[in-house]
């Protein structure tokens, strides 16, 4: 099993940037595809961006592409999401995620572990 814990989250203004961090730790989890989800208020989980185990392919969601980028840290552990020009609707709870196989996909049902979340607000 591997444990994620997310950090970073917090209150900001449209047009601010923020970076969230998700550790990793546990058997194999340095070579798991890593996602970042979120999940606004009443509204279903969605794909943000992956991340394959050595870090040279990613993913993105249409809505991010362009202002967010993930990132890992294989020495560290870590999967970093920098997120630039927020938006309000950017606003959710943001979830790390991870997966043992090695194909980078966007449904949240295809993920192993989760991490507990952490909240982004973005305020207009």
């Amino acid at each position: 099993q591997v444990q994620l814990v997310e950090s970073g989250g917090g209150l900001v203004q449209a047009g601010d940037s923020l970076r969230l961090s998700c550790a990793a730790s546990g058997r194999d989890s340095s070579t798991y595809v890593m996602g970042w989800f979120r999940q606004g208020p009443g509204k279903e989980r969605v794909f943000v961006a992956a991340i394959n185990y050595n870090g040279d392919t990613t993913y993105y969601a249409d809505s991010v592409k362009g202002r967010f980028t993930i990132s890992r840290d294989r020495a560290r552990n870590t999967v970093d999401l920098q997120m630039n020009s927020l938006k309000p609707e950017d606003t959710a709870v943001y979830y790390c995620a991870g997966k043992r196989s090695t194909i980078l996909v966007a449904s949240p049902g295809r993920y192993d572990s989760w991490g507990q979340g952490t909240q982004v607000t973005v305020s207009s």
